[in-house]
């Protein structure tokens, strides 16, 4: 029987809740209250900014908290049993590795060196430019691992081929991750990556959550199943985790008050490169999937997994490497300023171009 688009079920609106939907105004917010503070509590802020792990070791001990409350409920939604079953259908996942590992970080290592460098060098200065390629670059090494899992869900996406593509990123950011943000970022700018305080990056904000959450996970399905996890505990951390995410970012623009009284025009050049990489990056790994007849449900959120990032990992790494109150921290910032707008916009671009694919399958 010859399938025809009429054959097609109509396309149901998803909704996102209300956290996820105006991300973008709470970080906002964040940002407003990070400010306020850094400007009527400096003492304060400024015992919260040397509470660190060692002297000089810029990994500050509230933030670090904060973001392994963030991080490991994450891990825990990770099922890596589910990559015995990568090759069943392996073109969609190699082109997503393409995208994230061969082509964004590089993408954007040019494109902030081509926006910080060239176009804007009238209203940045040279050491603003190191500090915001940067943090640009550790934003685009780092592959998004939660929030993809929602974009799938609004793009009608194979939420078992997803969890695929999200687990073999995850594995493959504990060798690439600390080469490619040490490699660009002392090759675009002129700053020097202590390799050292990057490795230990990883371990803490890679290594340590992620084994964390997989014992956790394996555990709590020996004990409680599958189901129970993912639909009674998971859903629990959901406020811990909003609430860890949201203090942190008033931690972050606490620390960097001062700077950003004087430089608000810099987040809006920041998110130019930003906004550039990911409609570059969306379209590249939609377009390939399209050429070599991927499906809809696998091609959507093998997009997006190309076009968003990690940015809870990309904070905490430009944090440990630059500090709080750097640029780099700022940029990063800036990646969760924008995400979800933008990706809302490519979930968008997915939904209405699907019969693009619908008409592959028929023919």
């Amino acid at each position: 029987m010859k399938t025809t688009l009429m054959d097609v079920p109509p396309v149901v609106e998803k909704q996102l809740n209300p956290f996820e939907r105006y991300l973008t105004i709470w970080v906002a917010l964040c940002m407003v209250a990070g400010v306020v503070l850094g400007q009527v509590a400096p003492g304060l802020v400024q015992t919260l900014r040397t509470m660190e792990f060692g002297q000089g070791s810029h990994i500050n001990l509230p933030i670090a908290v904060l973001i392994w409350l963030m991080i490991v409920p994450m891990m825990m939604k990770v099922d890596f049993a589910s990559i015995r079953h990568v090759g069943t259908r392996p073109t969609g996942l190699v082109i997503t590795l393409f995208v994230n590992w061969v082509v964004k970080p590089f993408s954007m290592a040019f494109f902030a060196w081509l926006f910080f460098r060239v176009v804007f060098s009238s209203w940045i200065t040279p050491a603003e430019a190191d500090q915001y390629i940067a943090g640009a670059i550790i934003l685009a090494a780092a592959p998004c691992t939660a929030m993809v899992f929602v974009w799938s869900y609004l793009t009608d996406g194979d939420p078992a081929y997803t969890l695929v593509q999200v687990s073999v990123n995850d594995l493959i950011m504990l060798v690439l991750f600390a080469p490619i943000v040490g490699l660009l970022v002392s090759g675009a700018s002129s700053l020097s990556v202590p390799f050292d305080v990057l490795l230990y990056s990883v371990l803490a904000f890679i290594v340590i959550p992620l084994a964390i959450g997989w014992g956790l996970r394996t555990w709590l399905v020996r004990q409680q199943g599958q189901r129970w996890l993912e639909d009674v505990l998971l859903p629990r951390f959901a406020p811990v985790t909003i609430a860890a995410l949201l203090l942190t970012l008033v931690f972050i623009f606490a620390f960097q008050a001062q700077n950003i009284m004087g430089k608000t025009v810099h987040v809006v050049l920041i998110a130019v490169p930003i906004l550039l990489q990911v409609y570059v990056n969306a379209a590249l790994a939609y377009g390939l999937m399209h050429r070599f007849r991927v499906p809809y449900a696998i091609a959507a959120p093998g997009a997006l997994i190309g076009a968003s990032n990690f940015f809870e990992l990309a904070v905490a790494t430009a944090i440990a490497l630059f500090g709080a109150e750097s640029g780099a921290a700022l940029a990063t910032v800036v990646g969760v300023l924008v995400e979800v707008p933008v990706m809302l916009s490519v979930c968008g671009i997915c939904n209405r171009t699907r019969h693009w694919f619908t008409r592959e399958a028929a023919a």
